[in-house]
């Protein structure tokens, strides 16, 4: 059965809301009711908090080079790891440095090369 036309719709096509059928109903569905929702039972675990030097925490590593510039503006590279942090009068491309800090797998930079390494300390070699 074709779908009747609007005679005042210059287009000539079928009225997409009109029904083939004129005689049927449409009943509208009952609305849908939403379960409760109860509150968990216990908290969730709260992030680890870092311990720089305290017991349980990553041990802190010593790295000594020569610091190269980082194909990205600011970034520091020495021996495979992306400098992050520490004094930027001591640490700059072509210095020979002993820098003290931890290895950070997870941080995330713009740097896209060497492994995020947080600088706690840094001095001339």
């Amino acid at each position: 059965m074709a779908t009747p036309t609007d005679p005042t719709d210059p287009t000539g096509l079928p009225d997409p809301t009109a029904s083939a059928d004129p005689t049927a109903a449409v009943s509208p569905s009952p609305p849908t009711r939403l379960p409760k929702l109860s509150p968990p039972a216990t908290r969730p675990a709260e992030p680890p908090v870092p311990n720089p030097g305290g017991s349980g925490g990553p041990a802190a590593t010593t790295l000594t080079g020569t610091v190269e510039a980082g194909v990205e503006p600011g970034c520091l590279l020495l021996d495979g790891h992306q400098l992050v942090g520490g004094p930027r009068d001591v640490l700059r491309a072509g210095a020979r440095v002993t820098v003290t800090g931890q290895v950070q797998q997870d941080l995330m930079t713009t740097c896209q090369q060497g492994i995020p390494f947080l600088v706690a300390s840094a001095r001339a070699a």
